[in-house]
């Protein structure tokens, strides 16, 4: 067998396409191609999965092998097709019977001593892979994650010889079916009952919590604007699961990742005065998300809400109006959600002490 066919997925926005990973091996002098749009940390997948083979104790084929990563017309991006390619290669060359991984899609970078690093993005990979009907065998560290998606099977490993081990039949890898965990004990979250006095400013927020209404708050500096504004993901209802999921998705594939902890958890984010369009709604090539999506289902908090640029404010208008944004670049489109709650505050004057007898 010359050629080989194995699953994975992509990362494209909030999307998890899926990819075929096909592995060829011919005649003619020894090459390793990569073709199929990818970027140089896929590329650079060669010496990882050459190396990683060799400290497994594998031969590494001395053909012209070419690996395809199909759709050719869909940018690829990350090391985490490098598992797949190397079961590939082991498979093609005859080292290695696949068939228990014929209904599953893998994920995982691997390192040299042939370790299984984790990847990010898994969750909106693992919802993709449930919806497909296909198992996940990913890396060890990502089970967690993965774990928040009902119904799903999920294998998790640590090292390519434990996959080729349960590829065998020697040891089977654990099976785990995903179930969303109940909703933590959120009550060391800031409760707006800490807050003395402020009475027409709790009114508000209430009243901002029940309608889902924008708010802004005008005062001198130390009445606790930012106090009661973090108070308020406390007096919202308790997440659904899809909204959940779709938040937790979110934060899985921005540069922070997700935490276990923040599990049905309102967001509630606070940028600085000085971030940019780019950091507030999203941007970079592939494109990530922004502040306003991280704070889906939340709650996104402007402090000192005149120092912000006005170009930087003007971008909120289409989020605001539509629930989402989308992100165009040259080589990649994607489309955010963005249905938060805006907060603002900022100071009545620029010394905040307008009225005052000292002011």
């Amino acid at each position: 067998m010359t050629l080989a066919t194995i699953y994975s997925r992509a990362q494209c926005g909030i999307d998890a396409p899926q990819v075929t990973v096909e592995v060829h091996l011919g005649n003619g002098l020894p090459s390793f191609t990569i073709v199929g749009l990818p970027e140089a940390a896929v590329r650079e997948s060669r010496e990882r999965v050459r190396a990683a083979l060799q400290s497994s104790g594998f031969q590494f084929p001395q053909r012209r092998i070419t690996v395809n990563l199909a759709p050719a017309d869909l940018p690829k991006q990350g090391g985490r097709y490098d598992l797949a390619i190397a079961l590939g290669l082991l498979a093609a060359s005859g080292q290695l019977d696949i068939g228990n991984l014929r209904d599953c899609e893998v994920v995982g970078e691997l390192a040299l001593t042939g370790d299984i690093r984790p990847v990010t993005g898994v969750l909106p990979l693992a919802l993709q892979s449930r919806r497909g009907g296909r198992a996940l065998l990913l890396p060890a560290p990502n089970l967690e994650e993965a774990l928040l998606v009902e119904g799903l099977t999920i294998r998790p490993a640590a090292s390519l010889l434990e996959v080729c081990a349960h590829c065998n039949d020697h040891h089977p890898l654990p099976r785990h079916i995903g179930h969303a965990p109940p909703a933590p004990d959120h009550s060391n979250m800031p409760d707006l009952a800490e807050v003395r006095g402020q009475q027409h400013a709790k009114r508000a927020l209430e009243i901002a919590a029940a309608g889902g209404h924008n708010l802004l708050m005008i005062g001198p500096p130390g009445t606790g604007k930012t106090m009661l504004a973090s108070r308020l993901p406390g007096l919202l209802p308790p997440m659904e699961e899809k909204e959940a999921l779709e938040s937790a998705a979110l934060a899985s594939i921005s540069r922070q990742g997700f935490r276990p902890s923040a599990w049905r958890k309102r967001p509630f984010r606070c940028p600085h005065h000085t971030a940019s369009g780019v950091a507030l709604v999203g941007g970079g090539n592939p494109p990530a998300p922004g502040e306003i999506s991280l704070a889906h289902h939340g709650v996104l908090f402007l402090d000192e809400l005149p120092e912000f640029d006005r170009r930087v404010l003007e971008v909120l208008r289409e989020p605001l109006e539509r629930g989402s944004i989308t992100i165009s670049r040259a080589n990649h489109q994607a489309e955010f959600p963005a249905r938060f709650q805006l907060i603002a505050a900022m100071n009545p004057c620029p010394c905040g002490h307008l009225g005052e007898e000292n002011g």
